[in-house]
């Protein structure tokens, strides 16, 4: 499908001007000499701020305010508050401005091109969570991608990851390391049917801790609701919404909080999607006797359940696994591949070993700052000791 060609002015006020999209003026600015790479000959630098195109003067989720953002997706290590104007792939609109109420924020569909001080910029999904984007620029012949998180796996909470040709690809590399093979998403969700299964039969509530944006909307169209009711916690609830608004169809789902606290009877049989937060804090408690499990990629480390104190994990992740990495990266057909966060030495060690020019970026990007707590004894990278204890990813599912 062709692209849309708009030529656009920014301005600071974020209203439509003269029917063309408006969102910030954009001025000309050079990076500054201390940038890692050379401003001239690159379309995206590192800098404090953020990554940062020089000649179309924004950035690319920025972790420091600045004027103009282009936000991947909505994840807190990529969306933040504190800059005056935001643009994000139009899927994303409604789950941004539930996480950052307030902001000056302008929605671009998929595929549509903008073009700014000749860049021409364009949002491709990226396959990790509702409204989640890539981004392409094009400068002078030269094309550029900087990824944000993805996944190659289909979903049917968002828009499947497109490959997009580029000269350079940016790229994350959260479980960049070979013990990093996921299952099909469909095995996992028969794992926890199965598990939620079997504490219904045996009157107790089945409590899932997951990342509340992303990870449980995943989780909710993924589980069998004939098993009995499903409820939520608050944090969840309003992502929810954000994404029934947008056409994703999940299961009928109740607040926890719509139940009296001392009525435990309401919860037998339940499923109680959570975050990581709620473990071990006294709102566990109405729940009476539950079963508690934890969905996330970090479960594919052992022990991660046994510290955890877990009854159950399930090695499920909306980023991208080894090979579906190497996948994505090779899809893109780029010559030079620059990593962002994650795992970055093996990455780029693994990369240049393909005879590619591979590097990195410093920046503050991480794995999700509440899915990574699922490794809060430090174990999100894994030692020699681990690696070599992993067990094939048939035998992921800690039990």
């Amino acid at each position: 499908m062709p692209f849309a060609v708009i030529q656009c002015h920014f301005s600071r006020c974020g209203t439509l001007r003269s029917g063309v999209l408006a969102l910030f003026i954009f001025s000309l600015s050079l990076c500054a000499s201390g940038d890692r790479l050379d401003a001239l000959q690159d379309l995206i630098v590192a800098r404090p701020e953020g990554l940062y195109c020089p000649p179309g003067d924004f950035y690319i989720d920025p972790w420091r305010p600045v004027d103009r953002a282009i936000i991947t997706h909505a994840h807190a290590d990529h969306a933040r508050f504190g800059h005056a104007s935001y643009l994000a792939a139009e899927a994303s609109v409604g789950v941004l401005l539930s996480r950052l109420p307030g902001i000056s924020l302008q929605g671009v569909p998929y595929g549509e091109r903008l073009v700014v001080n000749g860049i021409s910029i364009s949002l491709h999904p990226a396959g990790h969570v509702l409204g989640s984007a890539q981004v392409r620029v094009e400068h002078a012949g030269r094309v550029w991608v900087a990824s944000g998180d993805y996944k190659v796996e289909p979903d049917p909470t968002c828009a499947s990851f497109e490959p997009v040709r580029c000269d350079t690809f940016i790229t994350e590399s959260t479980f960049g390391l070979p013990i990093y093979r996921w299952e099909p998403s469909r095995a996992v969700f028969d794992g926890i049917n199965s598990w939620w299964r079997h504490n219904a039969t045996e009157g107790r509530a089945s409590v899932l801790f997951c990342y509340s944006f992303g990870k449980a909307q995943r989780i909710l169209a993924g589980v069998d609701p004939a098993i009995g009711p499903i409820f939520c916690h608050g944090a969840v609830e309003p992502l929810n919404r954000a994404y029934a608004q947008a056409g994703v169809k999940l299961p009928p789902t109740r607040p926890v909080s719509d139940i009296a606290a001392k009525d435990k009877t309401a919860f037998k049989g339940a499923l109680v999607i959570a975050p990581p937060s709620a473990q071990g804090s006294a709102w566990m408690r109405r729940f009476g006797d539950y079963s508690d499990a934890f969905a996330s990629g970090w479960m594919r480390l052992r022990g991660t359940r046994r510290r955890r104190g877990l009854d159950r994990g399930f090695v499920l992740s909306d980023h991208a696994d080894w090979p579906g990495l190497q996948t994505a990266i090779g899809a893109t057909g780029a010559q030079r591949v620059i990593v962002t966060h994650g795992q970055i030495e093996p990455m780029v060690r693994w990369l240049r070993e393909q005879g590619l020019e591979a590097g990195a970026f410093t920046t503050e990007y991480g794995d999700d700052a509440i899915e990574a707590d699922a490794a809060e004894s430090g174990q999100a990278t894994p030692s020699a000791e681990q690696a070599a204890e992993s067990p094939p990813p048939s035998e992921a599912d800690a039990r």
